[in-house]
């Protein structure tokens, strides 16, 4: 709010998980949620459902050990096969719904079934509290973070089913390169310039808005002043950045026309590697 945005775009429930020995409380997270959307006087507030995992442990979760995290049992996979827990979590932000401008968004969707399943809990969850007698927003949009490859590809299905898209660029990139940003032998294919990630963004973007659904970005790249005109030609509905950036990034967008970021766009998506893209985007931006 200080740094004036216009929303939360991405509210980390893991943390409310996090330094501490047991699952918090439907009533806590409720309090949690409620604050933050309080706080934004009516504006948007997504709020992620749990997303653990890969390299966020939560010890009393009782997580096996796994050879590939990034790639098992983790987030919306966990919360599908933890329904007391997720349902706790759902009926939280539901209620919270009551007093601002709250959102779902499930992470780590591969597959329309995944989506289904959890958009089914959710009704399970607003028949229970309407039984209840408790408030909440029956129109509560329910929304995909898209950051997989199979998320990408599949992304007309999903936006026929979802009511909008966020873009998480950072696991986009890695599942799409299938490089680990944190592996030194590996690290120099994670770039959101890659050819094959930029086909990735760009489809997303166009299927999401082909339905007539918002599409955000969270993750680095959407602060990144090289890739912003791409994201304006290609029709990023919002952009979701960390707090201090929100002027910076502001002042960007609005340096860009659309033709003009339309032009830099058809030239970079024309080039095959990523040293091109970025050695002609660094002589433009």
């Amino acid at each position: 709010m200080a740094a004036d945005g216009e929303g939360v775009g991405l509210f980390r429930t893991e943390f409310l998980f996090m330094d501490r020995d047991a699952i918090p409380t439907e009533d806590e997270q409720f309090e949690a949620y409620q604050q933050a959307a309080l706080t934004l006087k009516g504006k948007g507030l997504i709020i992620r459902t749990l997303d653990i995992g890969g390299d966020k442990e939560i010890p009393y979760l009782g997580l096996e050990k796994e050879e590939n995290p990034f790639m098992g049992f983790r987030a919306i996979r966990y919360c599908l096969k933890n329904k007391d827990m997720f349902k706790s979590q759902i009926k939280a932000i539901l209620r919270a719904s009551a007093f601002g401008d709250v959102r779902i968004m499930f992470p780590l969707i591969t597959a329309v079934e995944e989506l289904r399943e959890g958009k089914a809990l959710v009704e399970e969850c607003k028949a229970e509290l309407k039984e209840a007698g408790v408030d909440f927003n029956d129109d509560i949009p329910v929304g995909v973070m898209t950051e997989t490859a199979a998320s990408g590809v599949i992304a007309d299905l999903l936006a026929k089913e979802a009511d909008f898209f966020s873009i998480g660029t950072n696991d986009l990139t890695g599942y799409t390169m299938a490089a680990d940003r944190g592996n030194s032998d590996v690290a120099y294919l994670y770039s959101p310039f890659q050819p094959s990630v930029l086909r990735m963004i760009k489809s997303i973007i166009e299927n999401g808005r082909a339905a007539d659904i918002p599409v955000g970005m969270c993750g680095e790249a959407a602060a990144d002043p090289k890739m912003i005109p791409l994201l304006i030609s290609f029709g990023l509905t919002e952009f979701s950045v960390s707090a201090p950036s929100v002027l910076k990034v502001r002042g960007t967008i609005a340096k860009w026309t659309k033709d003009e970021a339309d032009k830099v766009a058809d030239k970079v998506m024309r080039m095959t590697t990523e040293a091109e893209v970025l050695e002609y985007l660094d002589s433009v931006v």
